[in-house]
């Protein structure tokens, strides 16, 4: 039997997910982090993106993170998201229709507030589709 990691999701709406998994991929602010059990202890920042977790037949499961903290210690890996959903819970319309707002945005941004949130808004829906998309593909 494999050994497994025990793994929280929780975001301002409360509890996601809480079970184990024998591998972990979330998005650190310095680029993907991979995450076994007895991995070293960290605390980092999250960035949008694509949280996948990996049960000991295989199997996984998908969720979206928009920005947070993850600690991780060996048995344990807590992932407090600002927001998180899981991929079957992702509006696959509303993410496409901010992500073409958010293109029309920058291509006519007039002033660094607009740019900055308009650059913010495309990079979640962009994870939000990659998110969808991964789970589709995972799916068959």
């Amino acid at each position: 039997m494999a050994s497994t990691i025990h793994v929280d999701i929780v975001s301002a709406e409360g509890a996601l997910f809480d079970g184990d998994a024998v591998r972990v991929i979330v998005p650190g602010i310095m680029g993907e982090l991979g995450i076994a059990p007895r991995h070293a202890p960290l605390i980092t920042g999250l960035q949008s993106g694509e949280v996948r977790l990996q049960d000991e037949e295989g199997k996984e499961e998908f969720f979206f993170v928009s920005g947070g903290i993850l600690e991780i210690q060996p048995f344990n890996v807590t992932i407090l998201a600002d927001t998180a959903l899981r991929a079957d819970d992702i509006d696959e319309a509303a993410a496409q229709a901010t992500e073409l707002a958010a293109r029309e945005a920058l291509s006519g941004a007039d002033n660094r507030t607009d740019f900055t949130r308009a650059q913010g808004d495309l990079a979640e829906a962009a994870a939000r589709l990659k998110v969808l998309r991964s789970l589709r593909k995972a799916r068959g």
